[in-house]
Formats: structure tokens, sequence, C-alpha cells
């Protein structure tokens, strides 16, 4: 017999299952050890059977769909989701540190020059690791929705109620992302290409595409890349009399496409030319002209379709596969994404650019995000190595909370370290070091902070 069916069966019988009652009681179902507590639970609660007095007991209908609720989200829970979901924050949380400047610091050291280009964004054509932190946290949203839709369906939940919570948190997403972006401001800065306001834009989307078959949504992202494409390759190209300093790029700027791909140049295309109409519809400080990093509203189209890319793998996940299946599924999937991207670039057709989020950068993406949770399901699934993750787990666990604190909790944190510690406490290692050590030393904080919050069950939700 199993180790812990025995240890299951064992609880049931002795005196130590009141105890084990009393602690449910005050903490969710859901922070217990897997194969153990909530099986127990479970079967007791199954059996009708109090786990405080062990004599019959009787339960209402919502408390028996709530205990559903809770044993669908169990089953379908996903470890690797939940320690990469927590690396992809961290990543964004370490932004404090500053770790792009060390290439400038240092500019003979290959390492420090490889550490700078991949903690920050590239200047268009390209992908580095930082530029994967927005892809891999629109697909999270993705993968997290099936097992969302699962848990509520088990609390009998209807489907008003769930479009009515979607329909919120999608408003919610939208106005918080508008709110951040408009801190220091002297007045509301109504932009929409913030990593909140994108996901919120698309969620209602998804949310609907969630109850779609799965031939459903892979056709609705082939709608999505294709329809994206074809909208720019419409659109008239600059010509070569465009003036290009006046929506912020250099004159020569070595960035700039010739030919079929300048449908993609910065602050002159599509979405570019969306924005000169829709962000002046809203009360500005001055009339809006270009956004300096060539960020648009509309890349929240091909953000749905990273979501989609998450959607489905999370189905896949959910699924009675072996791990083993499930690892190759990933696997295959992430390469033919990464494949079909590179393509798509290569041709000549869609260049991988993601600050206008093309849709050869949405499947090259993609696909990345893809092969990075193929790792942590391997480690963790897979070969069942879970007790690593435990840090990334408490970024994890609150997601939003991080990344409100990266925009609000920043500054103060630095500017206290200054007043309290002074600057000579981290310019130790001398002053190109001082910038890291005192980020590193902030993004400490962050991580107590969500510590505390874990450890309390403090979770912040949308």
């Amino acid at each position: 017999m199993p180790l812990v069916s025995l240890i299951d069966r064992l609880l049931m019988q002795t005196q130590l299952l009141p105890t084990l009652a009393k602690l449910y009681q005050s903490y969710p179902l859901a922070d217990w050890y897997p194969g153990l507590s909530k099986r127990c639970f479970a079967a007791i609660l199954r059996s009708g059977v109090n786990p405080v007095t062990l004599t019959p007991m009787r339960y209402s209908a919502a408390s028996a769909q709530q205990l559903a609720g809770e044993e669908a989200g169990f089953k379908g829970r996903v470890h690797s989701l939940d320690a990469f979901r927590g690396t992809v924050m961290t990543l964004m949380l370490a932004e404090v540190m500053h770790l792009s400047s060390m290439g400038r610091a240092f500019p003979e050291s290959a390492f420090w020059k490889w550490v700078s280009f991949h903690t920050s964004h590239v200047p268009w054509q390209g992908c580095s690791l930082h530029d994967l932190i927005q892809p891999g946290f629109s697909f999270l949203v993705g993968a997290a929705l099936p097992f969302s839709i699962a848990s509520r369906k088990a609390r009998g939940q209807s489907f008003g109620r769930m479009l009515a919570h979607a329909a919120w948190r999608a408003l919610v997403l939208i106005f918080l992302g508008i709110f951040l972006r408009s801190l220091g401001k002297p007045q509301t800065n109504f932009t929409f290409e913030d990593t909140l306001t994108q996901i919120g834009l698309g969620y209602l989307f998804l949310f609907l595409l969630g109850f779609a078959s799965a031939r459903v949504q892979v056709a609705a992202l082939a709608a999505i890349l294709v329809g994206y494409w074809a909208a720019f390759a419409l659109y008239p190209a600059p010509g070569p009399s465009f003036d290009y300093p006046s929506v912020g790029v250099p004159q020569g700027w070595e960035h700039l496409y010739t030919g079929f791909q300048s449908h993609w140049n910065k602050n002159s295309n599509l979405a570019w030319a969306f924005d000169v109409w829709f962000l002046n519809l809203f009360p500005r400080e001055k009339p809006f002209l270009f956004n300096g990093g060539g960020y648009a509203t509309l890349s929240f189209i091909p953000t749905l379709g990273t979501m989609l890319l998450g959607l489905l793998a999370g189905e896949w996940l959910r699924t009675n596969r072996t791990e083993a299946a499930k690892l190759r599924g990933l696997l295959i999937a992430g390469a033919a994404c990464v494949a079909a991207g590179l393509l798509w670039q290569a041709s000549g057709l869609c260049p991988i650019v993601k600050r206008i989020w093309t849709p050869a950068f949405t499947l090259y993406s993609g696909g990345l995000v893809l092969l990075m949770l193929s790792g942590f399901y391997a480690l963790i699934e897979w070969k069942g190595r879970k007790s690593w993750t435990f840090p990334l787990m408490v970024v994890g666990a609150n997601s939003i909370t991080a990344y409100i604190m990266s925009w609000t909790m920043e500054s103060f944190f630095l500017q206290a370290l200054d007043r309290h510690l002074g600057t000579a406490f981290f310019g130790v290692f001398g002053p190109e070091y001082e910038r890291l050590l005192k980020g590193f030393a902030v993004l400490l904080i962050f991580w107590s902070i969500l510590l505390w919050m874990y450890r309390r069950k403090i979770f912040l939700r949308i």
C-alpha cells in the first residue's frame, strides 16, 4: 500500500483527526500538502461523517459545491505553472537592480554585456529574456483559465455569473493599469499599452473562448495572427519622405526597414495611426503624437493570441495523459511556434518585434515561453522535485501584489535605504555596484512582504 494512502487510513482511524479538523477550519484546503490531508478530508466529508465528532452529519448543497470546487482545483493543480509565474514576476521585480546598466559600467566584460542584453528591451527587432516577461505573464493568464473555469463549474456557478466576473476583472485590470501609469502625472494618463490594460482589453474574449473547443480556439488564434498581419500589410507604408523625427524616431535610425517590412516601422504603422486618433479622444496634457518606445494600444489583439496559446497549454495540462506525454506535447508545440516565428521573419513577410507585438513575435515568444514552461514541468511534475520552488511560489501566489509594489513602492524603499544606511553602505564594492546592491536589498524587502502575506494566507485577487 502506498505510504500516503496508509497515513490517510491511519488518520481516519485515530484521535489525531479532531486536531487536524480544527486546523482544517483555520487554513484553506488548497494550502495543505496535496498527498495527505486533502484526500483525507475529502473522503471524510463525502462519507457524511463529522470530522470532529466522528458522527454522521448533514451539510448544505452550497458546502458540497464548495468542496467539489476545491477538489476540482486540487486535482487540476499544476505546481510548475505556479513556480513559472513566480519566476516571471521575480524577473519583473528584479528590474529594480538595473542590471542593464552593468554592461555600460564594464564595457569589456562579455558576461555583463550578456546580462545587460537580457535585462533590457531590444530597440526594435529581436527578443531578449526581458522581452519575454510580458508574454510570459499574458501566457499564464490564459493557462490558468481552464483551471478557474473547472473550479467555478464544480462550485455550481452559472455561466452568467462567471461572465459577469470576467467582465469585472477585465475592467479592473484596464483601470488599474491606467491608474499605475498615471502615478506622478498631473492628470489621468489614458494609455493602454501597459501589461495589465493589454490583458484586460482581451480578457473577456479569452474567457468566452475558454468555453469553445480546441479546434475553435486554434482557428481564433490563426484568425488573429493572419488578420493582424494583413491589417498592417494593407496600411500604407511610410514613403522615403516620411518625417521620422516628428514622431520620435531619429533620421536614418538603423532599425528602420525598407521594402515590404517597412509596414512595421516604428511610429509609422497602423497601430501608431490608430493611437494618434484613439488616444486623443481622451483628456490629455497635450495632444498625443507618438509613443517614445513605439508601443501601441492595438497590441492587445496579438496579446490575446499569446493568451490563447496559454489557454491551449492549460487545457493540455488538464488532460489525463501521462506527465511524459504532456511534457512531450509542450516541447513539440514550443519548438513549432519558435520555428514558425523565425520562418515568418526569415521570409521577409513579418519581423519579430515585441514593441508592436507582431504576429511573428507572438509565435516566437509564445514558443519560448512554452519551452521554458517545459523545463519547469520536467523538473517539478515529471521528476517530482518541488522543494526548490518555495521562494518562487511566494512571489507567484501574489502576482498582482508584486506588480503593484514594483510601481508604487520602489522609490520609497530606495530613499529609505539611503536615508537610514547612507549611500556609502552599498558602494563598498565600488560605485558600479551601488545600484545593483541597493536594488537587491529592495528586492529582498519585496520578497519579505510577499512572504509575510503568504504565511498569513493574504492573497490579492481580481
